[in-house]
């Protein structure tokens, strides 16, 4: 029986999405086909979740169809997949510990305001998000929360790492866990990727195409385009189908990424909202950067 040795936890908007597409180009790693199959965070689909456009629904529940994943493995060391609710979802750490104790953890983290407020971008991009307002957003998490909307509309509790992160710590040794940071990412890619394949006992001196950012949040510079890319590339259609027949997973990627980036305009958070994000994480943040040995001082800078 094959399973995963590997396990991208989180953080979600933080740079999975581009961690995931690095790490599968690597000779001696194997990535599920299917990115997030979110499998040790929902045992059945009564827990799925329903906000606006949830994927959550479409994350696989039964064992079998998960140990089907992995099934084209050819001869790789490593063997992963990446689901970012599973450093969120409370059931996740003992899950897997049960399954595969042995399993290495990554997490890439970033700071939680920024975080939250990409988050928020992220959904009015995708036009899930039912307020342009990002304060009206925060408001409503609680209500959103009780109502069962996925842990993408959690702006604040998502960010609160150490919370999530101590449960992993208390379960797995010290040398499972891998913390990077997104600034590290963003920063020295081939260096923090060196890193990880150190930490995975691979080639390190492999180097994979870095030059795509995945996943990216913004608002849209034209409303048409943005409409246009969503009905093409997310809905069921006829062009999608094809497309998925007759073209490589890894240039599908690339091609709707890039037409996606090019119509994305980055936009910061606004300060006051920063401010008042920094204050709540604050004691959380503090936290963490002793748990993880990792100085955290500038997340905490208005």
């Amino acid at each position: 029986m094959t399973l995963p040795n590997l396990l991208i936890i989180g953080v979600a908007k933080s740079g999975t999405t581009s961690l995931y597409m690095y790490l599968k180009q690597h000779p001696e790693i194997f990535m599920s086909p299917v990115k997030e199959p979110h499998f040790f965070s929902y045992d059945d689909r009564s827990k799925m979740t329903k906000g606006p456009g949830d994927t959550i629904p479409k994350s696989i529940t039964d064992f079998d169809s998960y140990k089907n994943l992995f099934k084209d493995i050819n001869a790789q060391k490593v063997i992963g997949e990446c689901s970012p609710t599973y450093i969120y979802r409370k059931e996740a750490p003992a899950r897997i510990h049960e399954l595969i104790p042995n399993v290495k953890l990554i997490a890439i983290l970033r700071n939680p305001a920024e975080r939250a407020f990409s988050a928020f971008m992220h959904l009015l991009r995708d036009h899930r998000e039912t307020t342009e307002n990002f304060s009206e957003a925060l408001e409503l998490e609680e209500l959103r929360i009780k109502q069962g909307w996925g842990p993408i509309w959690h702006y604040k509790r998502a960010g609160l790492y150490f919370e999530q992160l101590i449960n992993y710590y208390s379960l797995f040794d010290r040398d499972q866990i891998k913390i990077i940071l997104y600034e590290e990412l963003n920063q020295d890619p081939k260096s923090v990727l060196k890193e990880i394949f150190e930490f995975l006992d691979i080639e390190t001196n492999f180097i994979p195409n870095i030059s795509i950012r995945y996943n990216v949040s913004g608002s849209p510079k034209s409303e048409t385009l943005q409409t246009l890319y969503e009905n093409l590339f997310n809905s069921p259609n006829p062009i999608k189908s094809i497309s998925r027949k007759i073209i490589p997973e890894q240039w599908r990627w690339k091609v709707t990424t890039c037409l996606r980036n090019r119509n994305l305009e980055r936009e910061n958070i606004p300060s006051s909202l920063r401010k008042e994000l920094l204050g709540f994480f604050q004691d959380d943040i503090l936290n963490l950067q002793k748990l993880i040995g990792k100085d955290l001082s500038n997340w905490l800078r208005v």
